[in-house]
């Protein structure tokens, strides 16, 4: 069987090992590259919520922040080159049903470094550019994340051909970003003029938050269905099981963060029931989303003994648990738990365990020249 696409050139390093070109570290830079983005960002995110007060912590969030930004900037000239010279392999992407669904990350990365800025930020840049920054990256992000959600199943429906029994959590994350625009956008209401403005963007990431929470319970029967008919996932693909935390943990978030800016947007009934909902509903949520988190550890402990090796889809372990740390930091900030507390401090430590080993190793891959190589043929079958 032909490649999906023709290799381009090698050139060969001193020690004689062949290494990818200049056109093929930007040919073969897939969407999927935006969640090194997202599970950068979020561990200044999720950091800046917790009950945590040691010296040089803000410093340290901040120049995680810093790293995201940049990593954000590049990526996006990186990708703006790889659609430029390399159209035919962008547009194969979006009809890939495997890749396409990743498009949903560049939504989130824009947002994830605009809710840091905002958050982290603007102790290294002063709150009015941090608010204009975020402000820009979340419009920019929203009608991406909005894109993406259309575009992506219109895709599925009329393009890509999809095998019986093939459901992905990938799936998953075009549905997910409007989620993210929930969670990240009651922060700028209280910028806002007063009135209409700020109920408007209030009730809007409400309407945000049912569209994704809406669209991911659609997804995820499909994605149980193909487990427990069809078995364990590629050991590869294991990982991309704990983006299910991803709509759990940022749904939580986003109605204990809107519940935070109901006062002054809405009235005060309205405000205590908004509230109200936050508890009743992401403390059940919270409880799903660990269980899931067990049966995800589990199966990634199997993948491990089953000799799982490093691939980009460990990112997939960052960013969702970021969002449950925050998830835990709000219900903690509205239910007065320490047992929350304790629960986003131990997220938290997962999280950077995670990302310092996810990011160690993609350094590694890089350095090789294995990440953005061209992908090989199969053998032939004799």
């Amino acid at each position: 069987m032909a490649t999906l696409a023709q290799a381009p050139s090698r050139s060969r390093s001193a020690t004689g090992r062949s290494t990818p070109g200049p056109a093929s570290s930007v040919r073969h830079l897939g969407p999927n590259w935006y969640a090194v983005v997202m599970g950068t960002a979020i561990v200044a995110n999720a950091g800046a919520t917790l009950p945590l007060a040691a010296p040089g912590l803000r410093g340290a969030y901040a120049c995680v922040w810093a790293l995201a930004v940049l990593l954000l900037v590049t990526l996006l000239a990186a990708r703006t080159v790889h659609w430029v010279r390399h159209g035919d392999q962008a547009r194969q992407h979006l009809l890939d049903p495997a890749v396409a669904p990743f498009y949903g990350c560049l939504s989130m990365a824009l947002l994830a470094v605009g809710g840091g800025t905002l958050a982290v930020g603007r102790g290294v840049i002063g709150e009015g550019p941090a608010v204009a920054v975020d402000t820009a990256l979340w419009i920019l992000g929203t009608l991406v994340g909005l894109a993406a959600a259309t575009t992506v199943p219109y895709l599925m429906v009329t393009r890509h051909r999809i095998e019986v029994g093939s459901a992905s959590p990938v799936w998953i994350l075009p549905l997910v970003a409007p989620m993210v625009s929930a969670a990240l956008g009651p922060a700028l209401v209280p910028h806002l003029p007063a009135g209409q403005w700020r109920t408007a963007m209030l009730l809007g990431c409400y309407g945000l938050f049912g569209m994704s929470l809406l669209a991911t319970l659609l997804v995820l029967p499909l994605v149980l269905a193909r487990l427990f008919h069809h078995g364990p996932l590629p050991l590869a693909l294991t990982p991309t099981l704990f983006l299910v935390l991803g709509p759990l943990g940022q749904s939580t978030t986003a109605v204990n963060n809107l519940a935070d800016a109901a006062p002054g947007a809405v009235d005060a009934s309205s405000a205590h029931a908004m509230g109200a909902f936050a508890v009743l509903y992401g403390v059940p949520v919270m409880g799903f989303a660990l269980l899931w988190l067990a049966i995800a550890a589990a199966m990634v402990v199997r993948a491990f003994r089953g000799g799982m090796t490093f691939s980009m889809t460990w990112w997939g372990f960052t960013f969702p648990l970021g969002t449950c740390v925050t998830g835990a930091a709000g219900l903690a900030h509205h239910t007065g738990l320490v047992a929350f507390d304790v629960l986003a401090v131990a997220l938290f430590a997962a999280l950077l365990t995670a990302v310092a080993v996810t990011a160690a190793r993609t350094v590694h891959g890089l350095a090789r020249g294995r990440l953005l190589a061209p992908p090989q043929p199969q053998p032939a079958a004799a």
